[in-house]
């Protein structure tokens, strides 16, 4: 009976087709669905499902069937799209392994470059840390060496953000090799990010940058000072400052995105070296007075004035 059930393809109701809770894949493209189900509407499912069989007691006591899908649920979810009550599944037989099922799910996507590099990492890390699999033999179960699944796994040290960029296709692979050279830096990799996502930075132009601000780094690294300089600045600042200095002197060099991002910079050097007081205010910036403000002057002078000739005639000012 076994052999049967795995060799034959059955018309299975959708409806009583549950996900793979092992399912690796969370980004499913919208318009590539429909474009999916477009086709199904026209030709049908060429590839059958696969799902395993489970027997679940029903309320009124009777037994029911339910099927847990292990591969296909891209196709399952342009089927329903097209309308179908019915697609055609391959049970396998037996109780299949939570590890099976993410085996199979993994397989499936990569075979077919479904996944995008954040889900196939997180697909990867579940294989080595909920069923022990050392990145060697992930590579092998892929078809992958095991440097790929090294390198695809450090991916998921970056920030929440980059992440998210990386799943929406907004930033490359590629991006996050440089992005990864400064992950000891956050700020200066936060900055590089933004330079990658507004200037439209190409792999290599953000590698060069990465490359030079650990060339950089390194070399600082002779004068503590100097960097705890340019550190203070970059935290006042909210962006990448970099001091170059000379014999005599040096130069300094602040990163902006856009004519707003300058215009904030500018402001927080004005205003913030006035509030320590290393900037006197001009005259020309000091707005004159109301006519107001002019009358509450002469009235204030005038009080003063009858408070000195008072006190000139106090007997405080007198000794006998």
């Amino acid at each position: 009976m076994s052999q049967i059930y795995s060799d034959a393809i059955f018309l299975i109701e959708t409806d009583k087709i549950h996900p793979n809770p092992y399912q690796p894949r969370r980004e499913f493209d919208e318009l590539a669905l429909r474009s999916l189900a477009d086709s199904i509407r026209q030709y049908g499912i060429l590839q059958a499902l696969v799902v395993t069989r489970k027997e679940v007691e029903k309320p009124d006591g009777g037994i029911g069937v339910e099927y847990e899908l292990i591969a296909g649920e891209r196709r399952l979810r342009a089927a329903k799209l097209a309308g179908l009550h019915q697609v055609p599944a391959q049970v396998r037989s037996g109780e299949e392994t939570d590890l099976m099922k993410l085996e199979l799910a993994i397989i499936e996507n990569i075979q077919r470059e479904d996944l995008n590099p954040v889900d196939r990492a997180r697909a990867f890390e579940k294989l080595s840390k909920e069923f022990g699999f050392k990145h060697a033999e992930i590579g092998k179960k892929v078809g992958k060496s095991r440097e790929y699944v090294s390198n695809t796994l450090r991916i998921l040290m970056l920030p929440q953000t980059m992440l998210d960029a990386l799943a929406e296709g907004k930033i490359t692979e590629g991006h996050t090799r440089p992005l990864m050279m400064l992950i000891d830096r956050p700020q200066e990799q936060e900055t590089l990010f933004k330079e990658i996502m507004f200037k439209k930075l190409n792999v290599r132009e953000a590698e060069g940058i990465a490359r030079k601000i650990a060339f950089e780094r390194a070399r600082k690294l002779v004068d503590p000072e100097l960097v705890d300089m340019e550190d203070r600045l970059k935290e006042s600042l909210g962006t990448r400052v970099r001091i170059d200095a000379r014999e005599e002197g040096g130069k300094i060099t602040i990163d902006f995105f856009s004519k707003d991002d300058l215009a904030s910079l500018l402001d927080l050097i004005k205003y913030g070296a006035a509030s320590r007081g290393d900037i006197e205010p001009k005259i020309e910036d000091v707005p004159p007075p109301t006519e107001e403000e002019k009358v509450e002057m002469s009235e204030g002078s005038k009080e003063a004035m009858e408070s000195d000739d008072q006190d000139l005639y106090s007997v405080t000012h007198f000794t006998v």
